[in-house]
């Protein structure tokens, strides 16, 4: 028989268990635990953390400038408008830069207190639920439309309404006043030549009724292209296999609306009614320039009657107080289309 080899030393034997080591808790002389060196991590490691914490703080980094600008926008100024509401700015405090002195609530108290503040509130609530009104209910008629149409005729539509949004306000208030002349005005020549009625040398501006319906005009035919489009987008996600089949099953057409359409165009419906609001709640430019930048005091809306105090009557804390009254009647109506958008967020 051959015989057994003695054991080479450092070579474990067959059968035989390892034994214990770092990695069984166990400590060996001269070979470091991480039980005796702590948890100190490696070069490496602390790299790859290093990244990843970069990497957190990269989103916040690059829309930190967009936060700087809305802070210096709006922020600030809404700051300054709180200050302004509560203080006795005249025209000295305004040039020289004179602390101006404080008054409380005078401001508002004479504001609340003042009828024609009241008048001009119940006017620009008229004005804008008009404005809303014809604006979703031509908005959805054009919507729906553009489902009929072909390719060719709704693209062409779509262009002319993406055209007549981008037309600046200027341009457009020009277009509308020359239809309005009481001379050369195309509605007064429409309505006398064709509908045989006399309008001939008929001023629309000496009834403020008929005023606001040309500078409603206005704001409809600006809002409108944004209504029809988003609408016509909500439109297409509605499915047509539900339509056809409440077709089949004996529903009209008003029927297939109310029970199929709504409820998928409902929430966008109600998004796009709420800034309407919030726009022809404030609107501004069209009446000043309509008016030729001097409009009467029954032309007056919220946004004129704050800028008549601040800059006719030199009365700027006034008119802070009148915008700050504006802007907590609309939170309103901001929160509520906040809390859309949190819906529809919720439904995608």
């Amino acid at each position: 028989m051959k015989a057994a080899e003695p054991p080479v030393p450092g070579l474990r034997q067959p059968g035989e268990r390892p034994a214990p080591g770092p990695a069984d808790g166990v400590s060996v002389p001269g070979v470091a635990t991480p039980s005796s060196t702590g948890s100190t991590p490696s070069p490496a490691g602390a790299g790859i953390r290093g990244k990843r914490n970069a990497g957190a703080l990269l989103p916040y980094l690059l829309i930190a400038p967009a936060f700087v600008a809305i802070a210096a926008v709006f922020v600030w100024p809404l700051i300054k408008t709180v200050i302004m509401s509560f203080q006795d700015v005249g025209r000295r405090e305004l040039w020289t830069g004179d602390p101006a002195p404080w008054v409380g609530f005078e401001q508002f108290t004479n504001i609340l207190g003042d009828g024609e503040f009241w008048d001009v509130v119940w006017r620009t609530l008229l004005f804008m639920v008009a404005c809303v009104v014809a604006t979703m209910g031509i908005g959805l008629f054009l919507a729906q439309a553009m489902q009929r149409m072909t390719n060719w005729v709704r693209l062409a539509l779509t262009g002319a309404l993406v055209a007549a949004w981008s037309l600046p306000l200027l341009v457009a208030t020009s277009i509308f006043r020359w239809f309005a002349d009481s001379d050369y005005g195309v509605v007064n020549m429409v309505l006398t030549k064709y509908l045989g009625l006399d309008f001939r040398g008929h001023n629309w501006w000496l009834d403020p009724k008929q005023g606001f319906l040309m500078i409603g005009a206005v704001v409809v035919w600006g809002a409108i292209p944004f209504v029809a489009i988003t609408l016509y987008a909500a439109l297409t996600q509605v499915p047509k296999e539900l339509e056809e089949a409440a077709a089949l099953d004996g529903a009209g057409a008003a029927g297939v609306f109310r029970y199929v359409t709504w409820p998928v165009i409902k929430p966008v419906f109600q998004m796009v009614a709420t800034l309407s609001v919030i726009w022809d709640f404030n609107v501004f430019g069209q009446v000043f320039l309509m008016r030729g930048n001097k409009p009467e005091p029954e032309y007056n809306l919220l946004g004129l009657y704050s800028y008549e105090k601040a800059f006719e009557s030199n009365s700027f804390s006034q008119g802070a107080a009148i915008s700050l009254i504006t802007v907590l009647l609309l939170s309103g109506v901001a929160v509520y289309y906040l809390r859309q958008l949190l819906k529809i967020g919720e439904v995608e």
